[in-house]
């Protein structure tokens, strides 16, 4: 019996490390393909090409004025796209429109200076680049793939080079617009008519508007406390919020937050997710300021456009 046991035992042993060797040589098989996978890459070109080129995105889109009648009209949206990797028969990448970051890949032609490149064709917006550089410039068009989905199946882009860099210094201009031209609210108003004593009511539709405390306040830089922010509006914390993401080029998608961000010279979207890049002293500041965005109120006021 013992000498049974002690055999069951000797076989089991044998071909645990059998097992081991055979998953030992698979590893090694596994690192072999690899190691040849990695030295066939295939090798980039024009590095000098890499980078961000952000600039203006047209295209003849019907509008609708405050008052008068619809018309067809030149509609302006920025456009980020960034050149990732450049090999002698393909090109990678990314656009961002509206917060929207689409990957796409194409080809390069190296006499004309120019790029055809292609959005994967799964979304409604995607479309074809066909776009030339000059120096650190791009121009071009742009053709949506679904014509009828779009507003503006065609637009013509004008773009220049950017870098993109993370600076906590960075904040609003102080001539920067601060209306909330995206969410207009309807406000039931009175008015009294001096001569007969008549009182009528009306509805005006007036606009959330920031204040000051915009351009003073940094949440990258300072550690926030509840007496900084009691006395804020919504609208002037959400920016103040938003003003974070913004420093490490979150794509909003909110058009909002991008109008207020877009007035700058140092937005430049090129993710629609930072949130592993923001410091924990921005994180601590980002969940007080939540905290009390929840239950903050805004200041409206009637504007002209």
């Amino acid at each position: 019996m013992k000498i049974l046991k002690f055999t069951l035992l000797t076989l089991v042993a044998f071909g645990f490390t059998s097992c081991k060797k055979d998953a030992s040589t698979e590893e090694k098989s596994k690192d072999s393909l690899v190691a040849k996978k990695d030295s066939a890459v295939v090798p980039e070109v024009h590095k000098e090409y890499y980078g961000i080129y952000m600039g203006d995105f047209a295209g003849k889109e019907m509008i609708t004025p405050e008052f008068g009648e619809e018309y067809e009209g030149d509609v302006y949206k920025k456009l980020s796209l960034k050149i990732n990797r450049i090999t002698k028969d393909s090109v990678y990448g990314q656009s961002i429109v509206n917060g929207n970051q689409r990957p796409f890949r194409g080809v390069f032609n190296e006499s004309t200076q120019s790029f055809i490149l292609d959005e994967p064709g799964n979304d409604k917006t995607d479309g074809r680049f066909e776009i030339k550089l000059k120096n650190d410039s791009i121009t071009g068009k742009w053709t949506a793939f679904n014509k009828t989905a779009v507003k503006a199946p065609l637009k013509n882009l004008k773009l220049i080079k950017k870098e993109f860099v993370y600076n906590p210094n960075f904040m609003l201009d102080e001539n920067s617009d601060l209306i909330d031209w995206e969410n207009p609210k309807d406000f039931k108003e009175k008015y009294t008519d001096e001569e007969t004593g008549k009182t009528e009511t009306y509805t005006e539709s007036k606009n959330r508007i920031a204040s000051d405390a915009v351009f003073k306040i940094n949440a990258s830089k300072q550690k926030l406390t509840e007496k900084d922010l009691k006395n804020l509006r919504k609208l002037d914390m959400e920016i103040i919020k938003n003003a974070v993401f913004a420093r490490h080029g979150y794509a909003f998608k909110k058009p909002t937050y991008r109008y207020f961000f877009e007035q700058t010279d140092w937005y430049i979207p090129v993710s629609s997710n930072v949130d592993s890049e923001l410091s924990p002293m921005e994180k601590d500041n980002v969940a007080l300021l939540n905290r009390f965005i929840k239950y903050a109120e805004d200041k409206y006021d009637s504007f002209g456009r």
